[in-house]
């Protein structure tokens, strides 16, 4: 009965990936039509050399941005954490709360405020829009994660490190973060995923390859005649995925003592 049932768990989540791998390995759109399953690397080459589909662009884009979004949001995350669990600051679970509430209104409540604001300064189109964007977004969940993992280390080591002459920003570099070292990559990873995944901000913000990521840039596929070119959609995802799976799998050792670090105390 385990058996069957964990068979049937990983059938219902690995067939559309199966599905979707055999659509972009296929040269005929029409393959259940047709009967007739036709394997190729086509779709693959064409979406790396084809200069008019821009996927590389939106690939770059989507890394850069992620990347930096995921760097500031990690910085602020650390300092509000240090500040809410070492200063005694009163009412500090609420703060959470209140933080983590303003994430939970749809992005289409602010994305209207966010374009004119951002169509004021001028950054509309750039990538400057999207990191702001997607820094002040994944904020909360990078406070979340951090405050956890900050809450598991014993404040006695920092008692210890002032009675030693230490500052409190040097306690922070030197005492605090090399331990959390786990915790700041797997929080690290949880931001980029969540600004690499985004899609109503970049669409909205983004107007053409040079700034537009890779979601919205697949999303915009158009095939000959008007057809939905399914091919070059999953082979395009699979590729956009790669990167992140060869990073999480390089650092997955980090990732887990991280995500497990904060929920026992030290």
């Amino acid at each position: 009965m385990r058996f069957g049932g964990v068979v049937f768990v990983l059938l219902f989540s690995l067939t559309p990936l199966l599905w979707a791998l055999v659509v972009s390995l296929t040269g005929t759109p029409d393959l259940i039509l047709r009967g007739k399953l036709d394997l190729t690397l086509r779709n693959y080459v064409d979406i790396l050399v084809m200069e008019d589909l821009h996927f590389l662009d939106y690939l770059r884009n989507s890394i850069l941005i992620s990347s930096i979004s995921a760097l500031i949001s990690l910085a602020l995350s650390v300092l509000s954490s240090y500040s809410l669990t070492r200063f005694g600051v009163r009412g500090s679970f609420p703060v959470l709360l209140t933080v983590l509430g303003v994430t939970l209104f749809p992005q289409v409540s602010v994305a209207g405020f966010l374009y004119k604001v951002f169509s004021a300064l001028g950054i509309i189109n750039t990538h400057a829009a999207l990191v702001l964007t997607y820094t002040a977004w994944s904020l909360p969940l990078g406070i979340w994660v951090m405050y956890a993992y900050f809450s598991s280390i014993p404040k006695e080591i920092d008692m210890a490190a002032l009675v030693d002459g230490a500052g409190r920003l040097r306690i922070l570099l030197q005492v605090l973060l090399p331990p959390s070292v786990p915790g700041l990559v797997a929080t690290y990873i949880l931001l980029f995923l969540f600004s690499f995944n985004e899609f109503l901000f970049a669409l909205m913000f983004t107007f053409d390859h040079s700034v537009r990521t890779v979601p919205v840039g697949i999303a915009l596929f158009e095939g000959i005649h008007g057809q939905v070119p399914w091919g070059y959609i999953t082979a395009a995802s699979f590729i956009s995925v790669a990167p992140v799976i060869l990073m999480v799998l390089l650092i997955q050792r980090h990732i887990v003592r991280g995500l497990t670090g904060g929920a026992v105390k030290g």
